[in-house]
């Protein structure tokens, strides 16, 4: 939505991209903690892979809390993410870059558990402050803490998801489990880049009754 056009005639391609230019603040809201229920499904693992000696697991969960964090900057921004071609290349424009950036470079670049978890938790805070600083949300406390009693440090990214959650106004949307947009369940080209088959997910939301919106489709 974001690229240039060469030809416009009538306006058209414009006036779609005003529409689509940006998440209705309820979606953003529902979709950002949809974004942080993700973070808080594997932050833990990270920890978990090196307790046991499984350092391939821990650098694939640290490589997926990259993209997951990334993504995070995206909705704050109010920002669609683009396919991962160019995925690097848009986050590195959004405001919150120049802080986080160099954290999550040094998460893939960490060859140590400890190393790993202590730029996990400067760009947890990082991406926590930037949350907080929106005003989208009533404010969460910021800092990582120990996973119950295990001997590494996760943000808590559930605390997040929970105060989107509770910002949702919509009942509909409010009702909805915390799957998330279609982009987050699935990265498939052949369905994102077809309307009729991103429709078909429609039957994992599971909400409470139609939307009106959606009945009169």
């Amino acid at each position: 939505m974001s690229g240039p056009v060469l030809a416009d005639p009538d306006g058209e391609l414009r006036r779609v991209q005003g529409l689509l230019g940006a998440f209705p603040l309820d979606v953003r809201r529902w979709v950002l903690g949809c974004q942080w229920h993700r973070i808080g499904e594997e932050e833990a693992f990270v920890g978990r892979a090196a307790q046991v000696g499984d350092e391939l697991g821990a650098r694939v969960v640290a490589t997926r809390l990259v993209r997951e964090l990334m993504r995070v900057g995206f909705l704050l921004a109010g920002a669609y993410w683009p396919y991962t071609k160019w995925f690097g290349t848009a986050f590195a424009r959004l405001p919150v870059a120049g802080e986080w950036g160099p954290s999550l470079e040094r998460v893939l670049a960490a060859s140590s558990a400890q190393a790993r978890e202590a730029a996990l938790v400067e760009a947890y805070e990082a991406a926590a402050r930037a949350h907080n600083a929106t005003g989208l949300t009533a404010a969460v406390e910021p800092t990582a803490r120990p996973y119950y009693g295990r001997p590494f440090r996760v943000l808590g990214a559930g605390r997040f998801a929970a105060a989107c959650h509770a910002a949702v106004t919509d009942p509909w949307l409010a009702g909805l489990p915390p799957v998330g947009s279609v982009d987050q369940v699935a990265d498939s080209t052949p369905v994102l880049s077809s309307i009729a088959a991103a429709r078909t997910f429609r039957a994992i939301y599971g909400g409470p009754g139609e939307h009106p919106d959606r009945a009169a489709q």
